[in-house]
């Protein structure tokens, strides 16, 4: 006996999971979600088409289709094998991903294990909630849990990272471990670190815009730039009032350039100068003795300014005494 299901066009449909929606779909191009989509349809009825046709079907240019279908493969949602395009199972992916073996432990570290790991459930039902409306995608979970591993973060440091990075680039995965690799080699681990880091980190703010200010620059700081102002702020421990005293000194330069003003400041530093007081003293002393101005009387010769010669009455007659002479 053979069962055969109706399967006309109209009335089929071609399921979409969820799991594309949630974790690839946001930071995917809207072309490439036109080649997935359609790509997923023919592979449900087991369909042939060139890249070629692909993109006369699509109405889209052919390298954006190869763009595409190379993209899928670096995202290991799709493997091509000779001329043909296989879509990973998404599902299947996912829970290979969040299967893990585990191994045998005392009863202290259990206890122990199973405390954290309420606190981190805790933690992860709420960023569900407040930042994916809750339906965040599975592979969340393993990325948080192995988040917490990497840089020792507690919990409240965990959710501000999601709500500082929600205020600022978005919620990628990319740029929420940017951020974290920052936090952690500024020695964050609990809300207190983060406290004192967002006063510093402010601090480095109001100073940076002061800058910018002073120099005139119509843009924003280039990351190097941005670098030397941090080393400034929080190597050095300068205030705005010492960075000052260097920028001043570009007004003598024809091309002014940070790489400058940071020479001028870490020899400030080198020397172990930490005031305003400390800085201005040491310039003064740096120029050496002041020579004496030169009088505008003592360089040029004024009239008059010398001695008359006496004549007597026999000098002037002298000067007649041939005028009636023949010669």
């Amino acid at each position: 006996m053979y069962f055969e299901t109706y399967n006309a066009l109209l009335y089929s449909d071609t399921m979409l999971p969820d799991i594309f929606i949630t974790e690839y779909m946001p930071s995917m191009e809207g072309d490439f979600i036109k080649v997935y989509t359609y790509s997923l349809f023919l592979s449900k009825r087991n369909k042939q088409a060139t890249v070629d046709e692909l993109s006369k079907v699509l109405c889209m240019d052919i390298n954006k289709v190869k763009d595409a279908l190379s993209y899928f493969e670096s995202l290991g949602i799709a493997q091509r094998k000779d001329n043909n395009v296989i879509l990973t199972d998404l599902k299947e992916r996912e829970i290979k991903k969040i299967f893990r073996m585990k191994s045998t432990s005392t009863p202290e570290e259990a206890i122990q294990s199973t405390e954290r790991n309420k606190r981190r459930n805790n933690l992860i039902k709420t960023i569900n909630e407040t930042f994916f409306q809750g339906v965040m995608s599975p592979s969340w979970y393993t990325d948080i849990d192995s988040w917490f591993d990497r840089y020792k973060f507690d919990e409240d440091v965990m959710y501000s990272l999601f709500n500082h990075c929600r205020e600022h680039s978005g919620l990628s995965k990319h740029y929420i471990g940017k951020v974290a690799d920052t936090w952690a080699s500024r020695s964050i681990r609990t809300s207190h670190d983060l406290d004192s880091y967002d006063i510093e980190y402010q601090k480095f703010k109001d100073i940076r815009s002061k800058i910018v200010k002073k120099l005139n620059l119509a843009r924003k700081l280039t990351e190097y730039e941005e670098e030397y102002v941090e080393k400034w702020v929080t190597e050095y421990g300068y205030s705005f009032e010492i960075i000052d005293l260097a920028l001043k000194k570009t007004t003598a330069k024809t091309n002014p350039n940070f790489k400058y003003i940071h020479t001028v400041l870490a020899s400030w530093h080198e020397k172990g100068l930490k005031s305003k007081d400390e800085i201005i003293s040491f310039e003064k002393a740096s120029k050496g003795p002041t020579s004496k101005p030169i009088s505008k009387e003592a360089v040029i010769p004024q009239r008059g300014n010398f001695e008359q010669r006496k004549y007597d009455d026999k000098y002037y007659d002298s000067l007649y005494e041939d005028v009636g002479s023949d010669k």
